[in-house]
């Protein structure tokens, strides 16, 4: 029996930090002793001194790129910089190597992860122009999503069919996720660029091309979709100021049904670093204007966003080393998460309720997750500990993702992840793993 007690760490939960010592038996919290008078006999002590106790954070955007990319990334090096950032669980995206366009290739992912992934999951199945009927058996009780590419994609998953759009937008059982670009105004500023610069243009015109006007009107078109049909719509990603006015904060986020995110990235650089970032940074939707930032992190502190996420998309060192046009779009993201917006928070720009509030417990509403995303008694044990007085710097040397780079290297973060329980198990403790128990699949009220 695995019986642990966390003691002496300020809890971060619901709003409010407290001190209390935190019971974990087996995969789930027994107990939360505010009056700190519970006897821990039996139980291995954890010291939580100096310490910010958190729900696992639950990061519903990632590309962990198995089957068919794994020189880029498979679901256990991916899961093992995931929970050493103090994420417990993820939702995957579809845009594997084959796409997840049907529900046997769902089916086929989860039993790889089964085998493989130290954090949580789940997946999105994708959505194309003819698999409809696909999406129609889609169980919500085991799927987190389907995911609308309304912009460029790979392969075949660009839902350019208005008749498919609108079907999917009515008849969806699922929550619908969408990433919003316009194709044909990318394409335009495309052909006006390379008149411009000619085939090896600099990095700066990436927000040039995948423009504010790009994503603003696709990001329209989705949401007037949804209102007309009464659909539950998460649009991904949005990057600009202008997108953020389409999204309100009237209605409590359970009954909200089109909500939105920001990523850490479009919280973090801006248009600025891309002459010392170049192809590291570049994504799709493009990083922005400074502007655009402060008004993604007041949308945020307002509730016109609901959740973070981090997009977490690893290509090689050697593919992002490419010129302009050559150079794929993503960025490994997932293991620093969490220091980046624990940064934000010293900086006074977010409180560390409102990072527990769009990290932890939005997504586990928005999402229906059974029983995670807050420390209550009875819910899963998925909670991390990060210390706030030792300080880490990022380098090649703990980097942990399969493609051994990121933008960040050479970052001096103040605040360290030292534990992550997942399902009670401690999965990371000072640096080293315990693979010994492995994450469970994500269900869905």
């Amino acid at each position: 029996m695995n019986k642990t007690a966390i003691k002496n760490a300020t809890v971060v939960n619901e709003g409010t930090c407290f001190s209390a010592t935190v019971f974990i038996c087996n995969d789930v919290i027994e107990k939360i002793d505010r009056q700190q008078k519970c006897s821990t006999e039996g139980y291995e002590i954890i010291d939580g001194a100096h310490q910010f106790l958190l729900p696992g954070i639950i990061d519903n955007h990632v590309h962990f790129r198995e089957p068919g990319l794994t020189q880029k990334a498979d679901f256990f090096s991916e899961s093992r910089a995931a929970v050493a950032g103090g994420v417990t669980s993820v939702m995957e995206m579809p845009n594997t190597v084959p796409q997840t366009t049907t529900l046997n290739l769902v089916e086929e992912k989860c039993a790889m992860a089964a085998q493989k992934s130290l954090c949580n999951y789940s997946f999105y199945l994708g959505a194309t122009n003819n698999n409809l009927q696909e999406i129609l058996q889609a169980d919500p009780h085991k799927i987190c999503g389907v995911k609308v590419f309304m912009g460029s994609s790979t392969g075949n998953m660009l839902v350019d069919n208005a008749q498919m759009l609108e079907q999917i937008f009515k008849e969806s059982p699922l929550r619908i996720v969408t990433h919003c670009e316009n194709e044909s105004i990318i394409q335009s500023n495309i052909q006006k660029i390379k008149a411009q610069f000619g085939e090896q243009p600099p990095f700066l015109v990436h927000p040039m091309i995948r423009s504010e006007e790009a994503c603003y009107q696709s990001t329209i078109k989705a949401v007037e979709l949804a209102e007309k049909f009464g659909s539950r719509l998460h649009v991904a990603h949005l990057t600009t100021a202008r997108e953020t006015e389409l999204f309100s904060n009237d209605v409590p986020l359970a009954v909200k049904k089109i909500t939105s995110e920001a990523c850490v990235q479009h919280l973090w650089f801006c248009s600025d670093d891309y002459d010392r970032l170049a192809g590291k940074i570049k994504c799709n939707p493009a990083i922005k204007t400074k502007n655009d930032r402060q008004k993604l992190q007041d949308a945020l502190n307002n509730n016109h966003l609901d959740l973070i996420s981090t997009d977490h998309a690893p290509h090689t060192l050697s593919e992002k080393s490419n010129a302009y046009f050559q150079c794929p779009s993503g960025i490994p993201m997932i293991q620093h998460s969490l220091l980046i917006m624990m940064q934000l928070v010293e900086q006074g720009i977010f409180s560390i309720e409102t990072l527990v509030q769009k990290m932890c417990h939005n997504p586990a509403i928005l999402f229906n997750i059974k029983k995670r995303g807050f420390i209550r008694e009875g819910f899963f044990a998925d909670m991390v500990l990060v210390h706030l007085k030792q300080k880490q710097t990022v380098s090649y040397k703990n980097i942990l993702y399969k493609c051994g780079w990121s933008p960040l290297e050479g970052e001096i973060f103040n605040a360290t992840i030292t534990h992550t329980w997942v399902n009670g198990h401690l999965s990371w403790k000072n640096g080293i793993f315990d693979p010994s128990q492995l994450g469970r699949r994500l269900e869905f009220d």
